[in-house]
């Protein structure tokens, strides 16, 4: 249980600290992204207004048109340009390849071509932004290299990755460490309570059966009194109480011994005394029981599960209903299902159901000697064959649901 909770707890922690982490520098790589995308599309701007050609020498034009500009965004002479001049009949009027070998003319005059056809003015294309203006007499398509840029925030991400997987199996370490740090003291009061249980049982043996011993002297001596018998009922009652607790407390602390264990006989072996009870209280007792089913476990223990779920089922149903048993194979697991007609149980009371000493209706506390330990201790089976155990509640039918693992 406590193994349970410290995983959900790193789990937790991991998964907040996963998704700030993430969020964090997805927003910082997204708000980067698009700050250089528009400084870049500022630049190309700048440099297709300051294009001269062919009213003036472009070079010259370009050049004094910089030395004019603000510095703001980054300079344009640290930045590389593409341009391609098309004149309205179609001719390439001049090609600027930026005295860079990576890109031929041939390439970028087939990118304007396919830009002019597509009509689209600015956009993206084989790691170039490009923008394309009317100048008068000709159409210029300018492009500029994104590639740096690309592959700078491509390494940023990278060396992220790598220190980010680095960062979080430390923090992994740390949860685990904080984690148990957090449920210590929960397991510590678990364990404790415990103990408690079963030490109190134990003490309380004793002097439930020194009473019991001078009750029949007395009875003896005096013969038939009513509060002799009041007594005597009470003192029946706290040994039937402690031995439930002390019967808790076994289950929940010794490692029981497991063997192999024809499940099906045991059930069915469990549910046949109950048939005369169910007679005697008006209820039909069905089952529906899968031969040759196996598991791994101890049959004391098994016996007692079944038999704690029937006679729940038979308690909590009224003269004229019907409570079934039902055993199948479910892939790799056994299913035990005891269902019974009754009132829907209220989702805020099913999940104390197991809990010690819990009752839905607290005023029949301790009727029939039921304390609300039947369905703790079937829990504590359960975990102990590596089960669960649940409840349903549907269409006027309440049903609890053993899973084991099937043994092969």
């Amino acid at each position: 249980m406590f193994k349970k909770s410290r995983r959900k707890i790193v789990a937790a922690i991991l998964s907040v600290l996963v998704l700030v982490i993430c969020g964090t520098f997805g927003i910082i790589y997204l708000a980067s992204y698009v700050q250089m995308t528009n400084e870049n599309r500022e630049l190309l701007r700048q440099y297709v207004d300051s294009y001269g050609f062919p009213e003036e020498p472009g070079e010259e034009k370009i050049k004094r048109d910089r030395e004019m500009m603000p510095k703001e965004p980054p300079m344009l002479e640290l930045s590389t340009f593409y341009s391609v001049a098309i004149s309205d009949s179609g001719e390439v009027l001049k090609i600027d390849t930026a005295d860079v070998s990576v890109l031929s003319e041939d390439i970028l005059e087939d990118l304007a071509r396919e830009i002019m056809e597509s009509g689209s003015t600015d956009g993206v294309r084989n790691n170039l932004i490009y923008r394309m203006a009317d100048k008068g007499s000709y159409t210029l398509v300018a492009f500029l290299d994104n590639t740096v840029m690309l592959e700078n925030i491509s390494t940023l991400v990278n060396y992220t990755l790598m220190f980010g997987g680095a960062a979080l199996v430390v923090l992994f370490f740390l949860a685990r460490y904080f984690a148990a740090k957090i449920v210590a003291p929960l397991e510590e009061s678990y364990i404790r309570q415990k103990q408690f249980i079963s030490d109190a049982g134990h003490e309380l043996k004793t002097p439930v059966a020194v009473v019991n011993a001078n009750l029949e002297l007395l009875s003896r001596e005096i013969g038939e009194n009513q509060w002799l018998s009041n007594i005597q009922y009470e003192n029946e009652r706290m040994s039937a109480l402690i031995l439930q607790l002390l019967e808790l407390a076994r289950t929940e602390n010794v490692v029981s011994q497991m063997e192999k264990i024809d499940f099906s006989r045991l059930v069915f072996g469990e549910t046949l005394p109950f048939e005369s009870v169910a007679y005697e209280r008006g209820i039909s007792l069905n089952s529906d029981i899968a031969d040759d089913i196996k598991l791994q476990g101890n049959s004391v223990q098994l016996r007692q599960l079944v038999s704690i779920l029937i006679d729940n089922a038979l308690r909590h149903s009224g003269r004229g209903s019907e409570v079934c048993v039902i055993l199948k194979k479910e892939r790799n697991h056994v299913l035990l299902s005891v269902v019974n007609e009754g009132e829907e149980i209220p989702p805020e009371q099913r999940k104390h159901l197991f809990e010690r000493f819990y009752r839905t209706d607290a005023s029949r506390a301790g009727e029939e000697r039921h304390y609300g330990l039947g369905l703790a201790i079937a829990k504590a089976i359960t975990l102990a064959h590596k089960g669960t155990i649940d409840v349903r509640c549907c269409d006027g039918k309440i049903e609890f649901i053993v899973k084991m693992r099937n043994l092969q």
